[in-house]
């Protein structure tokens, strides 16, 4: 199975009071967002699974990549690293799946993933990390197959 974190895009910052999950990308923001998502949609098959993070930003930073997606409350910004795989159905989907949320949330679910020894993996704004589950010599193993960055694209 394919996973695919893909963090927002930059954000507006928010005043104290405002409701953080109503706060916009930036137009910067915007920039990232339909860079990284003309990367994705090179690679996804036309049956991948976007799911988002019902905040503003992230359903912003997926709609960048034009096709369809599901807000998830599993991937708002108090969710937990289990539930964000749980809704992923990491690893038994049958297709890939792309998860856009939050850090620390992205970043501990990646870390987990990976055994690292952190409680969370550091990801920049708008970028992606492309994980696959396989099994090898009758061990699942979890792998690296890319990391992109929005300014390096």
């Amino acid at each position: 199975m394919d996973l695919i974190f893909w963090r927002h895009a930059e954000a507006e910052d928010g005043a104290p009071g405002d409701d953080d999950m109503q706060r916009p990308l930036t137009t910067r923001g915007e920039k990232q967002a339909t860079r990284v998502a003309v990367w994705l949609d090179r690679q996804l098959p036309d049956g991948a699974r976007i799911l988002s993070s019902p905040a503003l930003r992230c359903e912003q930073t997926a709609m960048a990549l034009g096709r369809k997606y599901k807000l998830r409350e599993e991937l708002a910004p108090d969710a937990s690293p289990a539930g964000i795989l749980e809704a992923a159905q990491w690893p038994d989907a049958k297709q890939p799946v792309v998860l856009v949320g939050h850090q620390p949330l992205l970043g501990q679910a990646i870390a987990s993933l990976l055994k690292l020894r952190a409680d969370g993996c550091p990801m920049r704004k708008g970028s992606v990390w492309w994980l696959r589950s396989r099994e090898r010599d009758g061990d699942q193993q979890t792998v690296v197959v890319a990391v992109r960055s929005p300014d390096a694209l």
